[in-house]
């Protein structure tokens, strides 16, 4: 196993001398595989080796005993430990996918390169999901070696061969209860689906994972052969082959703003391209596609935040943009605190607005620039000012030079579902 993991990051570059490697650690069988073949091999890499363990609050008592478990393995063994901890509401997408949604949210939060230990088997049951859930080539090539600081170098390693290292060298691991159950699709994959492949075929797993690669090379091939298509000519689309024109208008609706097109949103919008009407266009949420004649227009809905009279001490709901406002009268100078002359209102940006923070003085153009925030939303971030002025800004903060004076009050933004038991 030691010599994939190193085959592993040097092909795809994963590390350079210096670089501090965060292995996420769970505790469990493969986590500690991770944790323990890259700490062998930190030397011959010239990298410093750390670990991260975040705590779901899931499993009760199982969940702190793996917490503790990787606390004392790193203390005894003097490797760095980070420990992170949260509270797990399950979203639209159910709990699994908020769980894994607050771990990597706490380790991009951490300072250095982030490793995880999904291995072949991992890649496989990865791939098996998407084709039940219908996907194209991205979903095909399963999960991505490296992506920005995160790097997964176990992909061509089977669970077969991390429980043999394992062994080898003595290391310990704690198992998860939850792993052992069929709620997840990935554990009924694991149970069921792996051990028939594996009958036919022993090497399913890496012959999957190995699959996997070369379509995800497909896949970025055609991606950047789509980024050079002219997503707006409406010949050039219709001229171009279907794999190219999907992409570039994946693309073009993920520039304006619609973040996940899925394939049925791609194919309403080939049919403003195909159609025989020269005005043809389509909706999807505050976004429209239309044609004039041989060109495609995006138009983006803009939201217009309405002026409101803020009180010293309340909530204010912001209902056009799912937030609030809440204001309370604080007894001097601290954070989110900011001291007003006379009406407090909460509106939408205007020409001549600026924020001061540690940093300097700024227009909320600038700002709003320089944040990338797209121009049909500007008008919906919401700024609290008084009569002379900007007070504070969501999402960048109170202004420094309003900080203190004869009146003191907190301004804090937040979702308005928080408010819900206001």
């Amino acid at each position: 196993m030691e010599n994939k993991l190193l085959t592993a990051l040097r092909r795809y570059d994963m590390v350079r001398p210096g670089d501090t490697v965060i292995c996420a650690v769970s505790g469990g069988v493969d986590s500690m595989a991770l944790l323990w073949g890259m700490w062998l091999l930190k030397e011959k890499l010239g990298i410093t080796v750390e670990a991260a363990h975040f705590n779901h609050n899931l499993r009760g008592e199982e969940s702190r005993r793996d917490a503790e478990f990787v606390r004392s393995f790193c203390d005894f063994h003097e490797i760095p430990l980070h420990m992170g901890s949260g509270e797990v509401i399950p979203g639209p997408k159910g709990l699994e996918a908020a769980a894994r949604d607050a771990r990597y949210a706490f380790l991009r939060s951490l300072d250095g390169i982030i490793a995880t230990a999904h291995t072949a088997d991992d890649n496989a049951e990865t791939v098996l999901m998407h084709l039940l859930r219908g996907t194209g080539l991205r979903g095909l090539g399963g999960v991505t070696p490296k992506q920005g600081t995160l790097i997964r170098p176990m992909l061509d390693v089977t669970r077969a061969e991390v429980e043999a290292f394992l062994n080898e060298n003595y290391i310990r691991h704690v198992e998860d209860s939850s792993n052992g159950g069929d709620a997840f699709l990935r554990n009924r994959l694991r149970h069921h689906v792996m051990p028939l492949l594996k009958a036919e075929n022993p090497s399913i797993a890496t012959g999957l994972s190995a699959a996997a690669q070369r379509i995800r090379e497909d896949a970025l091939l055609l991606d950047e052969l789509a980024s050079e298509l002219d997503a707006t000519d409406v010949n050039a689309l219709r001229a171009a082959p279907a794999p190219l024109r999907r992409r570039a208008i994946e693309n073009l609706l993920k520039k304006n703003g619609f973040p996940e097109p899925s394939a049925g949103h791609i194919a309403q919008a080939e049919g403003v391209v195909f159609s025989d009407n020269p005005s043809a266009r389509t909706s999807f949420g505050g976004l429209t596609l239309r044609r004039s004649y041989e060109k495609l227009c995006v138009d983006r809905e803009q939201t217009v935040l309405q002026t409101r009279v803020l009180p010293r001490e309340g909530v204010t709901a912001l209902p056009e943009i799912g937030a609030a406002v809440k204001t309370a009268v604080a007894d001097g100078p601290g954070e989110n605190v900011v001291s007003p002359e006379g009406e407090m209102v909460v509106r939408g940006r205007r020409p001549g607005d600026a924020l001061t923070t540690k940093g300097g003085t700024k227009s909320l153009k600038k700002r709003f620039i320089d944040r990338k925030i797209p121009q049909w939303e500007r008008l919906a971030v919401p700024v609290v000012a008084d009569s002379r002025g900007v007070l504070a800004v969501m999402g960048f903060g109170v202004d420094e030079t309003r900080r203190t004076g004869g009146s003191y009050v907190r301004i804090e933004f937040v979702d308005i579902s928080e408010t819900a038991e206001e």
